[in-house]
Parts: C-alpha cells; structure tokens; sequence
C-alpha cells in the first residue's frame, strides 16, 4: 500500500515522504495513529501543501535561530566549580551545566544545541559553538573559575 507520511518516522523516513508499506501495518498501525494517508490524487494535492506548510515552519524556526545566533554571538558566560591540585576540577564541565547558566542569562538554548570539542577539566577560558538550526551557529566564551 502505498501512503504519503503526515510526520517524521524514523523506520520510514521524513514527512511528505511516499512509502511503500505492508497493508496491515498501514491499516493497523499507522492509519489509527494519524501517521499517514493514502497516497491518492487527493492526497498528492495535500502532500503539495504541507510541503508548503513544512517550509513555512523551517523558514519561520531558521529566522528565529538566526536572531538568537545573532543576540548569543560573543557573549560569555562564567560558570564557577570545585577545584583541586593544579588547577584541575573535580568532575568536569558539561553542556548541561553551560545550558543552564545560559538560561539564567535569558537565552533558551536546548543542551544538545552546544558543542564541547574536548571535555572540560581544568580552569580557564574556552571557545563553544552552538549550533541553533542547519546552517546557523553562535560562538560564546565559557569561563571556568575556581570557587
């Protein structure tokens, strides 16, 4: 049975997306759920406007991104931890750490969004990267003090 994808799958593939698949687990699986729908004229006709609609969002998601980029390009962010000999932490630096301190300065950034190139040990300054949508990245600076 062919059927156009309403939503990303991730054993199928992307929304909008023309599958061929087993007629039970159409019927059983995917047509009560709302996954799917019959890939008919009809449905070709909807699967062209929520095309339309899924390029609304990512233009309307990827403008959003930009201007957070935009306000988070260069800011620094100062996070304090528990210090040992040599200046070695215990523990280290996460991105969850980093994410939340971004939240408390106003920026909603999901933790997945920042890169760490190498894991965080010791005190001292470090370049990140978060990357905010295909395409759109900020740079801010982290400072790792001692408390």
């Amino acid at each position: 049975m062919r059927v156009i994808l309403k939503q990303d799958i991730s054993t199928l593939g992307r929304a909008g997306d023309i599958k061929e698949v087993r007629d039970g687990y159409a019927r059983n699986y995917l047509f009560p759920r709302g996954l799917v729908m019959s890939a008919n004229v009809r449905s070709v006709k909807e699967k062209a406007f929520l095309e339309q609609v899924q390029a609304r969002k990512v233009a309307k998601r990827k403008k959003s991104a930009e201007e957070l980029a935009s306000q988070l390009n260069g800011k620094e962010v100062t996070l304090k931890a528990k210090v040992g000999e040599d200046n070695k932490l215990f523990g280290s630096v996460t991105n969850i750490q980093v994410a939340k301190e971004l939240e408390a300065m106003g920026f909603a950034v999901e933790r997945r969004a920042i890169v760490l190139d190498e894991n965080i040990k010791a005190l001292g300054n470090y370049k990140l990267q978060v990357k905010l949508h295909d395409g759109v990245s900020a740079q801010i600076v982290l400072h790792v003090v001692g408390e």
